[in-house]
C-alpha cells in the first residue's frame, strides 16, 4: 500500500502479513481521492474512518493535511498497526479500537467524511445498518458524506440518503447525503434564460 499524495506522497507502508484486512486498491483510492478534493478542502474537515483495516484511507487524509481523524477498527492488531504508524509519520489520527455498530450507537460528535470499508461479505441490510445509524444518530455534518465501500455483488441504492455511486474495477463507492431530492422538481434550474 502506498500513500498517493501530500507530505507522505510515494511513502510505501507495508501491514503485517496476519490483519484481517482488504485494502482499498491504490487505483480505487486515487479516484476516491479526486473525488473529495473537488468536494472538501482537506485541512478543513473531520473524518470518520470506519472498518480502517491497515488506516490506508486514514493515512492519505493526513498525509493531505486533515487534522480531526478518527479511525474505528474492531481488531487489536488493526488498531496497533494504525495507531504505531501514525506515531511514526507524525499523523492526527485518533486510534479507537471498538466493534463499528457499537462504535456507531454511542457516538456523538459529527464528522464532514465518514468512509466505510466493511468486509464485502456483509449483507445488506448490514451495509444499511452502518448508514440508519450514522443517520439516526447525527453523526454527519450537515454538508457532509458518507461512502461506504462495497463489492459489485451488493447495492445499496435503496437507501433513502443514498446519492449516487462509482465503480472502480470490482470494488463500488456509494456515497449518502443529508438531504437527497427527491426528484427533479426539487433541483434548482440553474440554466440561463
Amino acid at each position: 500500500m502506498r500513500i498517493i499524495s501530500g507530505k507522505h506522497k510515494s511513502k510505501r507502508l507495508t501491514a503485517p502479513k496476519k490483519l484481517p484486512v482488504r485494502p482499498t486498491t491504490d487505483m480505487a483510492k486515487e479516484a476516491l481521492f479526486n473525488i473529495i478534493n473537488n468536494l472538501y478542502y482537506f485541512s478543513q474537515v473531520s473524518v470518520l474512518d470506519l472498518f480502517s483495516g491497515t488506516g490506508n484511507i486514514s493515512y492519505e487524509f493526513g498525509s493531505r493535511g486533515t487534522e480531526q481523524i478518527t479511525a474505528v477498527d474492531k481488531h487489536y492488531a488493526c488498531a496497533k498497526f494504525i495507531e504505531n504508524t501514525a506515531t511514526e509519520l507524525d499523523l492526527p489520527i485518533s486510534v479507537i479500537k471498538s466493534d463499528v455498530f457499537l462504535f456507531l450507537e454511542k457516538a456523538s460528535q459529527s464528522y464532514d467524511i465518514i468512509f466505510a470499508d466493511p468486509p464485502y461479505d456483509f449483507s445488506t441490510e448490514q451495509f444499511s445498518k452502518i448508514a440508519d445509524l450514522v443517520y439516526e444518530n447525527s453523526l454527519l455534518a450537515p454538508d457532509g458524506v458518507l461512502i461506504i465501500e462495497h463489492s459489485k455483488h451488493s447495492s445499496l441504492k435503496e437507501h433513502p440518503n443514498f446519492s449516487y455511486d462509482k465503480r472502480y474495477g470490482g470494488s463500488i463507492f456509494s456515497f449518502f447525503e443529508n438531504e437527497v431530492a427527491e426528484n427533479d422538481d426539487d433541483i434548482p434550474d440553474m440554466r440561463i434564460v
